[in-house]
């Protein structure tokens, strides 16, 4: 386990080994998840430890305010995470260079926000279930808010206690701190949703992965419709908002085979960039 500063914040980070040498000119592949309850864990064992096995340098680290990271007053809105991301690369020693980011269901909204933000320095996309109709975002912020009431001096993580359900009652405890203490509900309600015109703006290789019976599977299709480079949308039978935890054969494949393929890429550019120039004169 490891916390590192970033900013004013402190983050948990969580680094698996890679199998094989680190290639500078590689994506990082850094994971971002969703709101409230959940935190790196989600991804560790069904999709980062595989990935850092085939020998990807791999970052998984708790959102602002989740799981072990710092919990702040503010700064729960979509600019200020975007800035934790790369803040905290550049605390890591990976600052400037490219990363592939992977984001599950609020996680996916953020790392396509981090895409159009600094498109120069993301190169591949991986979003499963994103959240990307304002619809859905705002049935996301009621949900939020009425969570919020029911854990009010909620005597549930006390009777969690009571009963030994220690994760069970730190899990409740946090969600209180986020709905209750932070701005976190006003900054989700408060953000901006995408556009047609945001997705055409989306230059890197991207994998939408979502469940068959996902209500988010329009918003997906029309993002990989406006996206300028092919996009695919990679559909999960009998599945609905739950691809990452139910879903581990299948969505590691695709995933891993999108990364692979953004990493050949990625490595294509590095030496077609360092090639010389046609009619360039030798010295």
């Amino acid at each position: 386990m490891a916390f590192v500063p970033a900013g004013p914040v402190r983050f948990h980070v969580q680094q698996p080994p890679a199998t094989g040498p680190d290639h500078p000119g590689r994506p990082v592949v850094v994971f971002l998840h969703g709101l409230v309850v959940d935190n790196l864990s989600s991804f560790y064992c069904p999709l980062a430890v595989p990935v850092a096995r085939a020998g990807h340098r791999t970052v998984l680290y708790d959102l602002r305010g989740h799981g072990r990271s710092e919990r702040p007053p503010t700064g729960y809105d979509t600019g200020t995470a975007v800035r934790d991301l790369f803040t905290l690369l550049g605390a890591l020693g990976l600052g400037g260079r490219p990363v592939h980011l992977v984001g599950n269901s609020y996680g996916a909204t953020l790392a396509l926000h981090a895409a159009l933000a600094r498109p120069g320095l993301v190169a591949g996309l991986t979003l499963l279930e994103p959240l990307l109709d304002g619809a859905w975002m705002e049935n996301m912020v009621d949900t939020l808010s009425a969570a919020a009431l029911s854990l009010e001096d909620s005597p549930v993580p006390a009777e969690l206690l009571s009963l030994r359900l220690r994760k069970a009652a730190h899990l409740t405890a946090i969600a209180d701190d986020l709905l209750n203490r932070t701005s976190l509900i006003d900054d989700v309600a408060a953000g901006r949703t995408f556009t047609p015109a945001d997705y055409a703006r989306v230059t890197c290789p991207l994998l939408i992965v979502c469940g068959e019976h996902s209500e988010l599977v329009p918003g997906a299709r029309e993002l990989a419709r406006h996206a300028p480079r092919a996009a695919r949308v990679e559909i999960l039978p009998g599945l609905g908002h739950d691809v990452l935890k139910e879903s581990s054969g299948a969505l590691r494949s695709a995933v891993l085979a999108h990364l692979d393929a953004t990493a050949a890429a990625a490595a294509r550019a590095v030496a077609a960039a360092r090639r010389p120039r046609a009619g360039a004169s030798a010295r």
